[in-house]
């Protein structure tokens, strides 16, 4: 026989030879074999079940087993009813399997999402079976149907006649309306762990005499992510590449995977800090055809084990895991620290997303690896105080540095009674200006004194009114201040209707006239532009601390955004009360000792 009429031996993939044909084949899925083995010898079937979980588990395989399990017979006739134990195939179970039995429909809703498919189904279901026990619809990808097709089925769904039964198939569960789901008994199929996968390769290679290293087992089903489609697929093509026995060294030069061992030598570099030793290793890994991405990755995936043995000690004997992985993972979770750890991992995760974006994945893995390797021993700020005020004090210059810095030693002082407006008022005003009452005129507004500027903004405030206040604080410049008369500069922001606003608000307020004079002279600043000039010496006080000039020398780049004081200076450097303009002549000269006390405070 030539060529030609030479007939060719079919093939058939792992994932499809070994696909489960009963309850007990399935692996990793115990909770829902034992509740629906429970149903069934109880006699408790639901109409319709829903089957959730990610690529692989098992989903459409568990679903044809329920389809045989529903219609379970033996050509003698000894099984009468619904049965998980299938011991031998049945009457009409390699129809079921292959998916060419005309009581078992398969459905992919991806294909098949209309209305029209869903108004088949509901005109079909009406005829009994043609042979076997139930009519079995298996819908795959349930969540493709059309809002419209969902809200076709559920009269049917709810109430199916007693020869039809539902399986549904879905990986997205939350696009299956809550209507659908009410009817159905759900089941979440779960990742295969990567140990019970293992053991399930090994198996499989047993059966097909294939050699295979058990650190290549354990890549295989780590790559597969608890999918065991997908471990069988890459076995499969591990076989193939490796066109013998399957090592450790074949499934990562396949799958784009660096050596473990050099991965956790490229890890301690970056814990040692030794950048250059770091940046070599990458560079090897890449010229062995590791992905940069993926050596991050398996970076990322190293230190989140390291993690979890410091959490938990116990994750150490993960036998997916090589012996030198585990015993390394020990030590480095004995060494380094919490804190270490995540900052680690934090980096990574960031860095694995900007190597994927950028045009040179190994430059942007260079440049993690430094960041990594650059943060690896660097103290955290509260260390780096703790010893620079221990540098300090220990050079003596502790006392020094508190009598020279107004930002620690001398903030306290500002907690005490502010000034008030120098030079025309007497003593300094408290910080809550005080408002007295005077005696009552013939009219029925009560008068009121007021003191100072201060004072009469105490007085917008305990009015409410909020534009007066506010434009008291922001565009006026105080030139003298009399008890019934306000001489002022106005900034160019003030409206210019201002002046007649606060006279007639004064009288309104304090129940006589005032006069409000719009002077030639400059007068003193604005209370906002005096709040923004404490701040900035205050900040400016704080850059002359010798303590915070060294965090600042330790921390290159870094800058003061804002100064805050404890909370008892906090008020009084807010609340502080308005300058006076000291070159004005007509206001007296404060007590002896007033002014210095006051240059002294500022």
């Amino acid at each position: 026989m030539n060529d030609a009429t030479t007939p060719i031996a079919s093939y058939r993939v792992l994932a499809r030879k070994y696909r489960p044909a009963t309850f007990d084949d399935l692996i990793g899925q115990d909770a829902m074999v034992r509740t629906i083995s429970n149903a069934f010898e109880a006699g408790r079937i639901p109409q319709a079940w829903i089957l959730t979980g990610v690529r692989g588990v098992g989903k459409t395989t568990t679903a044809r087993i329920l389809a045989r399990a529903l219609n379970y017979e033996l050509p003698d006739g000894s099984i009468t009813g619904p049965t998980v134990k299938l011991p031998v195939l049945g009457l009409h179970c390699q129809a079921i399997m292959e998916s060419r039995h005309l009581d078992v429909i398969e459905m992919d809703a991806a294909s098949h999402n209309g209305v029209d498919d869903v108004r088949a189904i509901n005109d079909a279901i009406r005829y009994a079976p043609v042979s076997a026990r139930y009519k079995v619809y298996i819908l795959d990808e349930v969540h493709m149907l059309t809002p419209q097709a969902f809200n076709a089925l559920l009269k049917t769904l709810e109430e199916p006649p007693a020869h039809a039964k539902f399986v549904f198939a879905t990986t997205e569960i939350r696009k299956v309306p809550i209507t659908v789901l009410s009817r159905c008994q759900r089941f979440d199929l779960r990742r295969v762990d990567a140990t019970l996968l293992v053991k399930h390769l090994q198996g499989i290679a047993s059966k097909e005499t294939i050699t295979a290293e058990p650190d290549a087992l354990a890549l295989i089903a780590r790559a597969a992510e608890g999918s065991v489609r997908d471990a069988l697929s890459l076995f499969d093509q591990a076989i193939a590449h490796a066109a013998g026995p399957v090592r450790a060294q074949d499934v990562r030069q396949m799958l784009g995977l660096a050596d473990r061992g050099r991965v956790i030598d490229l890890f301690d570099a970056l814990m040692r800090a030794d950048t250059a030793c770091a940046l070599a290793e990458l560079h090897d890994q890449y010229d062995t055809g590791a992905d940069p991405a993926m050596v991050l990755g398996d970076l990322a995936e190293f230190t989140h084990f390291v993690t979890r043995v410091k959490v938990v000690p116990a994750a150490a004997e993960d036998v997916s895991l090589s012996e030198t992985e585990r015993l390394r993972g020990r030590a480095f979770a004995t060494k380094l620290s919490m804190r270490v750890l995540a900052r680690t991992w934090q980096m990574l995760l960031k860095g694995i997303g900007e190597v994927e974006a950028a045009g040179r994945p190994l430059a942007a893995a260079e440049m993690v690896l430094v960041r990594i390797a650059y943060a690896a021993d660097l103290p955290t700020p509260d260390e780096v105080i703790r010893s620079l005020d221990s540098t300090v004090r220990g050079n003596g210059s502790g006392a020094a540095t508190e009598a020279s810095s107004p930002s620690r030693a001398e903030m306290p002082v500002r907690s005490e009674a502010p000034r008030g407006v120098r030079g025309h008022s007497g003593p300094a005003t408290s910080a809550a200006p005080a408002i007295e009452p005077v005696a009552q005129p013939t009219d029925s507004v009560p008068a009121r004194a007021l003191r100072s500027f201060a004072d009469l903004i105490a007085l917008a405030a305990d009015k409410r009114d909020l534009t007066i206040k506010s434009a008291l604080e922001r565009d006026v410049r105080l030139v003298r201040f009399e008890d019934g008369r306000l001489e002022i500069g106005l900034e160019p922001s003030a409206a210019k209707t201002l002046v007649g606003e606060l006279s007639k608000k004064l009288g309104d307020w304090t129940g006589r006239r005032w006069m409000v004079v719009v002077s030639a002279d400059p007068g003193a600043p604005s209370l906002r532009t005096q709040a923004e000039k404490r701040k900035a010496d205050l900040k400016n006080d704080v850059c002359g601390d010798p303590l915070v000039q060294a965090v600042l020398a330790r921390f290159p780049g870094a800058e003061i955004v804002d100064v805050r004081p404890p909370a008892g200076a906090a008020a009084a450097l807010d609340d502080a009360p308005y300058d006076a303009p000291a070159a004005n002549p007509e206001m007296p000269e404060p007590p002896p000792g007033e002014d210095d006390d006051a240059d002294d405070e500022r």
